[in-house]
Parts: C-alpha cells; structure tokens; sequence
C-alpha cells in the first residue's frame, strides 16, 4: 500500500477528463492536478517550449511527494515525454502510450486514424508506437486545433451546429480512408466523443486516450502494491490563472460538481 497521491498535470482544463477516469477506476487516491492555465495551449508550441514546461509542472507536483504523474496531455505525451521520464525516481505516465496499444488492439481492418493538436500531429509519436504494437498498420491523421476552444466554450452537445460543422469539415477525409479505430489524441475530446462518433459512424471505435490511460495505471499500481487502500480519496487543484475560472469550468470535464480546493500558483517561484 502507498498512500502517497498521484499527481496529474495538463496545459489546461483537459486533462481533468483523465482525472474522471482516474476517480472511476481508483476511487481511494489522493489526486493533485496542476493545470497550467496561464501557458495554454502547448499545442502549437516548440518542442524545446513543451518539454520546459513539462519539467517545471513536474516540478511542481514532486514536490507533494507524490508516488506517479501522469502527462494528461496528448501534446506533452508525442514530444518528448520518454525522453525526460528517466530523470525521475517516480513513474512518469504519457497519455500515447496505452492509447496507441488499445488501437492497435481494437482495429479489424488495420487502418488506424488520429485526431490531435498540432503538434501531437506533427510529432509522429503515435506512429511509432502504434507499429510497434501492430506492424504494417496504415495510419491517417488530422490536427483538429478549433476543438479545444470550442469544448472550452462548453460546445459540447451532439446538436451543437457550430460543433457539427467544424467536425464535418475536420473528419470528413479522414472518414473516407476507411479507417476502422479513431484515437481521439487530446484529453478534451471525449467532451465531443458523441459528435465525433455520429460522424465517424457506428463502424469506427473510438479510443479515449484518458481512459486507456487511467486503467493502465491503476494495472501498474495494483502490480507493485502501491494502491492507497482507503475507501475514498481527496482532490487538489492547482492553476497558473484565475483559479475561480478554472472552478467554473471544471465541472463540464469532469461530469460533476468539482470536489476539492482550487489555488493559483506560480510555477517558475516552485522550480
């Protein structure tokens, strides 16, 4: 048992769709999520800006002594992540990873689309590890930067004609190669899994990158008996920006009235 809690960090408020999944599937840890509110998005960043940033918000969450960190975002996870995951002495989780495996798993036909920021696009981190999961798949891309906003606006509904529009126009050639599995490459997109998948259509799984992540987690915890074992756990939030904003918005990502404390910090004072 390690009653130590895991700390989660995204560039803003998508990851918390991770931290749901993390809540579901291990309802008694502590969970401590940074969002960096104030540096959003990282999406269209240089890789040297991104790997920056991730280091100060690991820097961040070590120092509540935490046990894991999560990378809950898809653009930090394709540049770079495994790179300065050694530097260490906890485990460092990515969302790609199990999410490019859970494809490759799930795929009949072996064509495997990607949906992302751009810089996860850009990245080819996800092709690498899907052929290493399932040689000779074809894989079809598409960057998707209007998604982020458009959830953070909260539009999110399936009868959202702004939200259709941009999702026709994203998905349509992605659609026509045939592809059988989606990875929805960004932790905001589940908020628009209904959307994507009613364009898609009923033949395309969708692969939730938080999800597939969260559960292998709790897989690689159980393995080295580092669960928590109380019953419930507590949430902490910490902000670069307006921590009341951030209290506003959360809700909508995590599917309920947001438990825990909201505080701004300064990342740069804490490295």
């Amino acid at each position: 048992m390690d009653p130590r809690p895991i700390g989660v960090f995204d560039s803003g408020l998508g990851g918390l769709t991770c931290v749901k999944r993390l809540m579901d599937v291990m309802p008694g840890e502590d969970i401590i999520y940074l969002g960096d509110t104030g540096r959003v998005p990282y999406g269209g960043k240089s890789r040297e800006t991104i790997l920056k940033y991730a280091r100060q918000d690991i820097a961040f969450l070590r120092s509540f002594d935490i046990k894991a960190v999560v990378a809950a975002c898809g653009t930090v996870s394709t540049n770079g992540l495994e790179e300065i995951a050694g530097d260490y002495p906890i485990p460092v989780f990515g969302v790609a990873d199990a999410a490019a495996q859970a494809a490759a798993r799930a795929t009949r036909n072996g064509k495997i689309g990607l949906i992302g920021t751009t810089a996860s696009i850009r990245s080819r981190a996800y092709d690498e590890k899907i052929l290493r999961a399932r040689p000779g798949a074809e894989i079809f891309k598409k960057a998707c930067p209007l998604f982020v906003p458009l959830v953070e606006e909260g539009r999110i509904g399936r009868d959202d004609e702004v939200l259709r529009l941009v999702a026709e126009g994203y998905l349509r050639e992605l659609r026509d190669t045939g592809i059988d599995t989606l990875i929805l490459g960004c932790t905001h997109y589940p908020l628009i899994a209904g959307t994507v998948g009613e364009v898609m259509g009923p033949g395309v799984t969708l692969i939730d990158t938080g999800a597939e992540t969260a559960e292998r987690l709790r897989r690689e915890l159980a393995k080295t008996g580092a669960l928590a074992a109380r019953a419930r756990g507590g949430y902490t939030y910490y902000v670069t920006d307006s921590a009341e904003d951030f209290g506003r918005s959360a809700a909508l990502f995590l599917g309920t009235h947001m438990e825990g404390d909201v505080h701004r910090v300064t990342l740069e004072e804490r490295v």
